[in-house]
């Protein structure tokens, strides 16, 4: 096989650097062409398009503006619609307040002003309602105060007949004979509508009777228990107002106007402040002939009619549309702008490119020589290391990346060859300690009962344990053995922790138990003495949790102790396991002065126990979950009819089935007694 020819590797790092940089520079300017001439065809909808979208925002802050400014007026006058109904419905919580005849020479001072529906009337017998809705005068007062450019007049109009205003102007057609106002409220639109409606209505724009420009009225109800009473009112005069919603402006003749829900157009440029003649876009003669089914239309939008923009977006409030036109050529002019600052972008950018490429030649050889030479260098000495030299270090030049390398090259082989010489200490350290673990197991093993052998004699029982450790050693462990003749005791612990200290540990609990159970002993005494001893050497803060019986096995009378453990089971006759609720007790060598109490109970021939550690119930699949008391007491009625040694095999393969490859992370430790009696 011909050998490849060998090529240095500054010629590589000059080829690599020419070649990124010649492809890319080449991407970008055939990316940036592309889409520059993309953008050129599509730049000019795109613009239009956002253009359209930015002059919609426009009118649409404009409508806002306007809503917020009239929902302040609607509020003004709902809120005096609720004194007014609660001047009807607890009058006991007001005082009656007078109100004189009206004064017509009364000029450009405000007060409160009573009037009639009708010419000739009675007014005695209105006087009791009049004077109760007079209170209504503390509301308005500072009202009118605060807004006096704006709000012309407050009133209100009852069923009854009568009428009261606010003002500086009396409203009234003449007097009669007695000097009272003669003003039909019931008949005017502001009321009839606010009425029929039963909501807050706002009337068309007209022109105020007092010469103070373009207005309009917002009126809603007031009740006594849910029926209407009548219609309170108020005068806003907009001038200011309309002058602010047609304050656009987008080039040269354009412009902004509004239309009311009649089809009015109420305020333009054109229009002026006392204008009484309306021109209405229904009007065949009318400009915006053309899109009165849009503007009228009740959505917000933008057409091109002709050679002009129409944008109309409605307010809900006031029930006005917002219109505004655009000449077409405005917004053209904004992309030609656009479209030549792409242009000029584009030449930059090619001369850029030139330059950049003639820079990148010169800077790619300087680097690849700077590289190439320190490397060499460095591979010299890396290829002598790595002939087993370890005394070989490589030569430092400069300060940088390849001068770090070299310095990581040498503390590496000083480190491997501290390597060696530890991780030869170390195999033989761990043979040992593996050795001494594997002794450890055997010990402890040996340790507990041989279940198989314990009693192949006796028929009067039969009785299975083990116990399987997380680790070489564990902290688990049980045990039975006869105390005499016909009575049997038998042992389930379970040490905190793991491993050696554990196991030390068990077998101290183990022995002291064991040593401490004789028939004429109490329970309770047998772990009083065996929690004092632990007590007292168990500076390491370890604990034990554990359940000992001693059962008559002519009798079948058990007591039992337990000191924080597990709640065994119990299945009378072959029939289901049930938890056995005893209580836990405290644990072993967790306090000196903890004292024990023995329970009992009788077992009937062919009654089972089961005990076990906390590594059965809390034995974890790859899930997080455990195996639970549920899944075990499913698990041993499953068994019901088999023996000690079967049932508890198959307990642990439901176990191992539950767990799958999650690792054993504590002892799993089970004990199962059949009591069989003679």
């Amino acid at each position: 096989m011909k050998q490849e020819k060998r090529k240095p590797i500054s010629k590589k790092i000059r080829s690599l650097v020419l070649n990124v940089s010649a492809i890319s520079m080449f991407l970008i300017v055939a990316v940036t062409l592309f889409l520059m001439m993309r953008m050129r065809n599509g730049f000019q909808s795109i613009l239009q398009s956002y253009l359209e979208n930015n002059i919609v925002e426009q009118i649409g802050n404009t409508v806002k503006i306007a809503n917020s400014e009239f929902s302040k007026y609607v509020n003004y006058i709902r809120e005096s619609s609720d004194y007014i109904t609660d001047l009807y419905e607890n009058p006991d919580k007001y005082k009656l307040r007078e109100v004189g005849k009206i004064d017509k020479t009364v000029v450009d001072s405000y007060s409160l002003q009573r009037n009639f529906n009708d010419f000739d009337v009675d007014v005695d017998q209105y006087l009791d309602e009049l004077y109760l809705l007079a209170n209504i005068e503390s509301l308005w007062k500072p009202l009118l105060a605060h807004n006096e450019s704006i709000i012309a007049s407050i009133y209100l109009g009852t069923e009854s007949g009568f009428s009261l205003s606010y003002d500086k102007y009396a409203y009234v057609a003449e007097l009669n004979s007695k000097g009272e106002g003669h003003f039909k409220h019931l008949s005017r639109p502001w009321y009839v509508t606010a009425k029929e409606k039963n909501e807050t209505i706002f009337t068309n724009v007209y022109q105020d009777d007092y010469g103070r420009g373009a207005t309009v009225t917002c009126a809603t109800p007031f009740y006594e228990n849910g029926v209407i009473k009548g219609v309170v009112a108020m005068d806003i005069l907009i001038s200011d107002t309309q002058k602010e919603l047609i304050a656009f402006n987008m080039g040269e003749s354009s412009y902004s106007f509004i239309v009311d829900e009649k089809g009015y157009v109420v305020a333009s440029p054109e229009i002026d402040k006392y204008e009484t003649n309306y021109q209405n876009i229904n009007d065949i003669n009318c400009e915006y002939y053309p899109i009165r089914n849009q503007i009228q239309s009740g959505i917000e939008g933008i057409e091109k009619i002709g050679d002009a923009y129409y944008v109309y977006i409605p307010s809900k409030i006031i029930n006005w549309v917002v219109c505004a036109k655009i000449p077409q050529k405005n917004v053209m002019a904004l992309v030609g702008v656009v479209t030549r600052y792409i242009y000029n972008m584009l030449i930059i950018f090619a001369i850029v490119a030139i330059i950049l490429l003639i820079i990148i030649l010169y800077v790619s050889e300087s680097f690849s020589r700077n590289i190439s030479e320190p490397i060499n260098m460095l591979a010299k000495d890396v290829s002598i290391i790595s002939d087993g030299n370890l005394d070989r270090h490589a030569k430092i030049v400069g300060n940088d990346e390849i001068s770090d390398l070299a310095k990581a090259f040498n503390n590496m082989t000083s480190s491997l060859k501290k390597y060696i010489q530890d991780f030869t200490k170390l195999a033989v350290e761990r043979e040992r300690i593996g050795a001494e673990l594997d002794v450890a197991t055997h010990i402890q093993s040996s340790m507990l009962p041989n279940s198989i052998d314990a009693f192949p004699d006796d028929h009067r029982f039969e009785i299975f344990a083990t116990m399987d450790p997380a680790k070489e050693v564990g902290g688990d462990f049980y045990d039975f053995f006869m105390v005499d003749d016909k009575h049997l005791a038998f042992v389930v612990a379970d040490v905190s922790g793991k491993g050696v200290p554990a196991a030390l540990f068990m077998a101290i609990g183990k022995t002291l138990i064991k040593d401490h159970t004789f028939i004429e002993n109490n329970l309770a005494d047998v772990f009083d003495g065996t929690n004092k001893a632990l007590c007292e050497s168990n500076k390491e803060g370890l604990f034990i949790t554990a359940f000992e019986a001693v059962i008559n096995l002519e009798t079948g009378h058990m007591r039992y102790v337990n000191a924080g453990h597990e709640m065994p089971f119990l299945c009378r006759n072959g029939k289901t396991f049930e938890v056995l609720k005893i209580k836990p007790g405290f644990v072993l060598a967790g306090m000196e002065t903890v004292k024990y109490s023995t329970g009992e109970l009788t077992l009937q021939h062919g009654d089972t126990i089961f005990q076990y550690t906390d590594g059965v119930t809390e034995a974890t699949n790859i899930n997080d979950e455990l195996f639970g008391m549920d899944r075990l007491k499913e698990s041993l009625n499953k068994n019901t009819d088999k023996s000690m040694e079967i049932l508890l095999r198959e307990v642990r393969s439901d176990i191992d089935k539950f767990v799958g490859t999650a690792p054993q992370f504590d002892d799993i430790t089970m004990l199962g007694f059949k009591f069989i009696s003679k």
